[in-house]
């Protein structure tokens, strides 16, 4: 799933962090934000997962320097509560708070690497696709013939970054995509 993709984590205690690697994400590790800062400069790297509390520098801080060099880089913070100074969160993003688990943590990474791309990407197509070509509620066939279309979830139309098997299995702590 996770092969070739490289994880920068800046943390503390990056053994905190081993479920992703037993998920098939490569680790660069660095347990300061300036040590972290000189491996995110020297490494490719995919995304980064860094801690809040570093620290001389807090990871706000590091999101931030890392966000004004490549502002498409995937942030994922984690912090011991969702109480954070304001402007600790604008250079991330998502917040995983340490008490959600291991999982949780696993689960973002997936959503920031794949599905929130995927997001962008659809957005951006529907921004430049002409009006009159966009789909609207309808099929084709209910519309020339007046039928409506089968009943749908409750979350249809909605931004679902993973379906009800998914988040039943995160539930349970066995992630599967």
């Amino acid at each position: 799933m996770a092969r070739n993709t490289t994880l920068l984590c800046i943390h503390r205690d990056p053994a905190q962090l081993s479920l992703l690697a037993e998920h098939g994400y490569e680790l660069a590790t660095a347990t300061t934000g300036s040590e972290g800062l000189r491996l995110f400069v020297s490494l490719p790297v995919d995304a980064v997962v860094i801690e809040f509390h570093l620290g001389l520098l807090d990871g706000g801080a590091i999101a931030d320097e890392i966000k004004r060099v490549r502002p498409e880089l995937p942030i994922v913070m984690l912090a011991d509560h969702v109480e954070l100074p304001v402007d600790a969160l604008k250079s991330v993003d998502a917040l995983v708070v340490k008490s959600d688990g291991p999982h949780f943590l696993l689960a973002t990474i997936h959503f920031v690497l794949k599905v929130k791309p995927l997001q962008r990407r659809e957005s951006k197509l529907r921004s430049e696709t002409p009006a009159h070509l966009r789909r609207t509620g309808r099929s084709r066939e209910a519309a020339g013939h007046g039928q409506a279309n089968a009943p749908q979830s409750p979350i249809a139309g909605k931004e679902t970054p993973f379906s009800p098997k998914v988040w039943k299995s995160i539930r349970d702590g066995v992630i599967r995509f």
